[in-house]
């Protein structure tokens, strides 16, 4: 079962006096790269928070982000009331007319009117977050698991693709291995000069088997073969389907260098088109 790369997940939760949003968003990487964005209170954990997204998300180029948003029952802001009434008294010692409403609403714009309390993370708020994390990676991996889905049958589509194409080269093997034998024969008899028959089909015979590509078909169709069977792995293994690709390529490339023949060397093109096309995938698989 193949994985993409590329993935989104979020999960919320709320714990005493605040509500916890982690979001998650992958992209094809070579490797696992995090980029976290995290409150002040939960720096404290970001080691273990890493090691958990490395384990879990395995690789790609993730962006971490935690956003708390205080409740009703926060308490780490409080009115500071002797602060407001010195404010108030004042102004009112400047301008005496003005009501009690206007300078609150001023005062309350002015430094040191809230109080800040530093709460520690606990370990009840943390086994929260860790829930909502945990929660957030599994969404995102469900998503992978989506667009992975779509990645295999495209993959699927185009290795049999590639199959049924070296099916296509098989009636001009024959073909030019008749053109050649005559284009030399004739271009012998243009010479104008002697030649030894047996010596001459020795030679043909030796030039030939450097151009059959029995083995090279043999390879290429095993290759495609082990590419679809790997799809079906229990993990999903994009590095492994990278290299089954270089083979595969390969094997195509000594085709066309051997083919001599137009239209094995048409069939050798779409063969490439559809491999590249393949490999583009491959690069944002897990």
């Amino acid at each position: 079962m193949i994985q993409s790369m590329t993935g989104y997940g979020k999960a919320v939760a709320e714990c005493s006096d605040k509500k916890i949003t982690i979001e998650i968003r992958s992209l094809n990487s070579k490797s696992i790269d995090l980029n976290t964005r995290l409150p002040f209170l939960y720096k404290e954990k970001e080691l273990d928070i890493r090691k958990v997204l490395s384990e879990k998300l395995q690789r790609g180029k993730v962006d971490f982000t935690v956003n708390t948003e205080a409740t009703a029952d926060n308490k780490a802001q409080q009115i500071n009331p002797e602060i407001i009434k010195a404010y108030i008294n004042e102004f009112k010692a400047i301008v005496p007319e003005a009501t009690d409403p206007e300078l609150l609403a001023i005062v309350m714009r002015l430094p040191d009117v809230m109080a800040f309390t530093c709460k520690e993370l606990d370990e009840e708020e943390w086994n929260i977050f860790l829930k909502v994390l945990y929660e957030a990676i599994d969404n995102l991996n469900e998503f992978r698991i989506a667009e992975g889905k779509v990645l295999e049958q495209d993959f699927i589509q185009r290795i049999n693709k590639i199959k049924e194409l070296l099916v296509q080269v098989e009636p001009f093997e024959k073909e030019r291995i008749q053109t050649l034998k005559d284009r030399f024969t004739k271009n012998l008899e243009e010479l104008s000069t002697e030649y030894d028959p047996n010596r001459f089909e020795q030679e043909l015979i030796y030039y030939l088997e450097k151009l059959d590509i029995t083995e090279e078909k043999v390879r290429l169709k095993n290759h495609c073969e082990y590419f679809l069977e790997s799809l079906n792995s229990n993990e999903s293994e994009g590095k492994k389907l990278g290299f089954i690709c270089q083979e595969i390529g390969r094997e195509i490339n000594t085709l066309g260098s051997k083919s001599n023949h137009s239209e094995m060397q048409k069939i050798v093109v779409q063969m490439k088109d559809e491999l590249e096309k393949v490999k583009e995938q491959v690069l944002n698989i897990l």
